[in-house]
């Protein structure tokens, strides 16, 4: 079947020399995997590799054939141009981890609109933006909502979060914890919306390691879920 969707750029991974497997998020059909053939070889074609960078928001026309095969894209345009998202050396080591990150998390082939749109207009908000050190923190956090582990906040004013059970508690446990200053921020972090990003005023070291703790949350609750590769690049390029 041949349509016209939305997607967001997960993943560009080589093949063979002049091709490109591509792992996307659409609107009508969630995750899908494309093989571009000859993408990398070709300068008069419809598809350009550019266009294939992390976390590009692109509108295809694609062929899904849905039986778990790789898919095709017949056409791709570039849906939001960003400004400074790949240019900017902290931002774009922000979009590698994040697009890591997504790429380890979502693996539904069906459609979410809602966590669509969430990411889309994220993206769209960090590019133009130039205070945006804790952007990657608040994003993670949000984005617990549409995977299904979102923090229980009915006992916020407890000394601790159990990052195995989700919920902040005063029972001792020997369960992963947040608590102290990084416990502090997380709660900020839940108070918030993307406006109030720029107010909150942390070291790099207890933004490494809120980090280094919100990827075990991750960890702990999506089956498979890989550790980013780029997250020590990451952590360099903001030290």
């Amino acid at each position: 079947m041949q349509l016209t969707t939305k997607a967001i750029v997960l993943s560009s991974l080589k093949y063979g020399d002049t091709s490109l497997i591509v792992k996307a998020f659409t609107v009508s059909d969630g995750v899908k995997p494309y093989l571009l053939r000859g993408v990398l070889a070709s300068k008069k074609g419809k598809l350009k590799s550019a266009y294939f960078q992390p976390l590009t928001q692109l509108e295809i026309v694609a062929s899904h054939r849905n039986k778990g095969a790789l898919e095709s894209i017949r056409e791709a345009k570039i849906h939001y141009a960003y400004q400074t998202l790949h240019s900017d050396i902290s931002k774009n080591a922000m979009t590698m981890f994040l697009s890591e990150m997504l790429a380890n998390s979502i693996h539904e082939e069906e459609p979410n609109p809602s966590l669509f749109e969430f990411i889309e207009v994220s993206l769209q908000w960090l590019d133009t933006q130039v205070d945006f050190a804790n952007f990657h923190i608040y994003f993670l956090i949000r984005l617990t909502k549409y995977l299904g582990f979102y923090p229980d906040t009915e006992q916020m004013g407890a000394s601790s979060f159990d990052l195995l059970e989700g919920e902040f508690t005063d029972t001792p446990s020997l369960n992963p914890i947040l608590s102290g200053e990084n416990l502090t921020y997380f709660k900020t972090f839940l108070g918030i919306n993307f406006d109030g990003i720029h107010h909150i005023k942390m070291n790099k070291g207890n933004r490494q390691e809120l980090l280094q703790s919100l990827v075990l949350f991750y960890e702990l609750h999506l089956q498979g879920f890989r550790k980013p590769k780029s997250l020590a690049i990451l952590n360099e390029v903001f030290s």
